[in-house]
């Protein structure tokens, strides 16, 4: 089990397995492993002071940042996420950047965004559709039809907390229509857009 990897020579951390989609396209439905990783499959959700063990066993120096992204949603452990990136910043004073679904909200129940103020900088958000009838089809998450227009406000809620933040889409996932205006849309939003 993976708890730190590297990958195309980013840090990573892998802090669950659990995830409020079932996205179709999702590597872990392909592969368990990415990257210097053995297995991302856990075997159980890491301690605080595992991942930090764990982070100290890496030269972190080596890397521009660190990124919370695993084999599952990583804000479904928000709480330890933010303790886990107050660490690195005074540790190593490396940025620190999340890969989200951005179904945080709904995940806790409330808006989640300010959390995150002054201690991440950077995510990155998989917007993966155009429509919320789409991307229900293609992601499957368990809040419905309302996941869409969650993170559609996610995404405005996080641009006022955090310095950095994109869209993205996964290549060959969707249609070229619905890609481009998926980058159409996150031009409307003032963000940046990623195709992964």
């Amino acid at each position: 089990m993976s708890i730190v990897y590297d990958y195309f020579g980013g840090l990573y951390i892998n802090l669950t397995n659990r995830c409020p989609c079932r996205c179709e396209f999702c590597i872990k439905n392909f592969t368990n492993s990415l990257g210097s990783a053995d297995s991302l499959m856990l075997d159980h959700e890491p301690t605080v002071e595992e991942v930090k063990a764990e982070l100290r066993r890496w030269d972190v120096q080596n890397y521009d940042e660190v990124i919370f992204c695993g084999y599952g949603e990583p804000t479904e452990r928000l709480e330890e996420l933010l303790e886990i990136a107050r660490f690195i910043k005074a540790a190593y004073g490396k940025p620190i950047r999340i890969n989200t679904i951005g179904l945080a909200d709904l995940i806790w129940e409330r808006p989640t965004a300010p959390e995150l103020a002054g201690i991440i900088d950077a995510v990155s958000i998989s917007m993966n559709e155009a429509d919320a009838e789409s991307f229900e089809r293609l992601c499957h998450p368990r809040f419905g039809r309302g996941s869409y227009d969650a993170m559609l406000k996610y995404i405005e809620d996080v641009k006022q907390y955090v310095p950095d933040v994109a869209v993205s889409v996964v290549s060959g996932s969707i249609s070229r229509e619905a890609l481009e205006k998926c980058r159409a849309k996150a031009g409307e939003m003032g963000v940046r857009f990623k195709i992964r």
